[in-house]
């Protein structure tokens, strides 16, 4: 017995049918091709803004490109030896890792605190929500205007404010002694309202119940803060943590505006011996080396929080 329709083109003999229908593979080979299709614009901006710039910036670093268009051979390994041996590189690397423990523990502990502050519920807490990220908001550029008006010796608020307690005015910026710690105060009073919100959204998704029933336990304020709040803050401190240091590294804007783009050999961060090295000195080649040796460090530092991380979680 045979049927055959014109709408559905099936054709049955006995006991066995057989329906022409697409191949599997073409069906799934259309839809990966849409999906490479919708990813393409982005992986051609990846492969020229990020990874072409780390190939190239890798070739520099074993080249003797000058700015100026000079140069270019190949020197295996002499800017990577330079580097290493080189003590103002050194010495601006250390500049950077002091104002990474300089400004992170108070990032931290000031952020908790103000994130405490407004999620015990006091009044107009949209104004101090307000006030407290509103700095993160400005460009770096007016945060060091304002800060070097602070710190100005003769006219600044921060000496009038030393004069107030019968201290001595300083010359902040002028003074290797307090240069660095000017930076970090500016810096503090600029990023903390970014760790402010994270620790506020963090605190806001620990359930309420948790501190009724602390309360009809007869805990206080204090304790419920220390045995509930902390405990629960642990992947947020530690987000926190790896993203302020990630940033404190990159020290540059803030301390080449506040001091006019003339570095000490207290402030030099590593950042900016790399643009010195190849700006100012026309040695593409050289800081290109640097910014590598500089890259290694970071990943360490990743890594190790990584690992500290992974032994924390398995412990818990």
């Amino acid at each position: 017995m045979t049927l055959a329709t014109d709408s559905t083109r099936t054709i049955v003999t006995g006991s066995k049918s057989a329906t022409p229908t697409r191949r599997p593979g073409s069906s799934r080979n259309r839809e990966q091709l849409i999906s490479w299709a919708f990813l393409a614009p982005f992986l051609i901006a990846f492969a020229l803004f990020l990874v072409w710039p780390i190939v190239h910036g890798i070739i520099l670093s074993f080249t003797d490109q000058s700015l100026t268009g000079a140069g270019g051979s190949f020197i295996g390994f002499a800017n990577y030896a330079e580097a290493l041996t080189d003590p103002k590189m050194w010495q601006s690397m250390g500049n950077t890792v002091w104002f990474t423990l300089l400004s992170t523990v108070p990032l931290v502990v000031i952020a908790l605190l103000m994130a405490a502050l407004v999620d015990r519920g006091i009044p107009g807490q949209w104004l101090w929500r307000l006030s407290f990220f509103m700095p993160y908001l400005l460009a770096s550029t007016v945060i060091s205007q304002i800060w070097v008006w602070i710190f100005n010796p003769q006219i600044g608020a921060a000496n009038n404010i030393l004069k107030a307690f019968g201290l001595e005015p300083l010359a902040w910026l002028q003074n290797p002694d307090t240069n660095m710690l000017s930076i970090v105060i500016a810096t503090v009073w600029w990023t903390v309202g970014f760790n402010f919100l994270l620790y506020l959204a963090a605190m806001q998704n620990i359930p309420p119940q948790q501190y009724e029933a602390a309360s009809l336990d007869g805990a206080g304020p204090w304790r419920q803060f220390w045995s509930i709040t902390l405990p629960q803050l642990g992947p947020a401190t530690v987000l926190i943590l790896i993203l302020q240091i990630l940033a404190s590294l990159k020290l540059f804007d803030q301390a080449y505006q506040m001091l006019g783009g003339v570095a000490s050999d207290t402030t030099r961060s590593i950042v900016q011996y790399i643009y010195e090295a190849g700006f100012v000195s026309y040695r593409f080649g050289y800081s290109a080396a640097i910014s590598y040796v500089f890259f290694a460090l970071i990943v360490i530092i990743g890594v190790a929080q990584a690992l500290i991380s992974r032994r924390r979680k398995e412990q818990l």
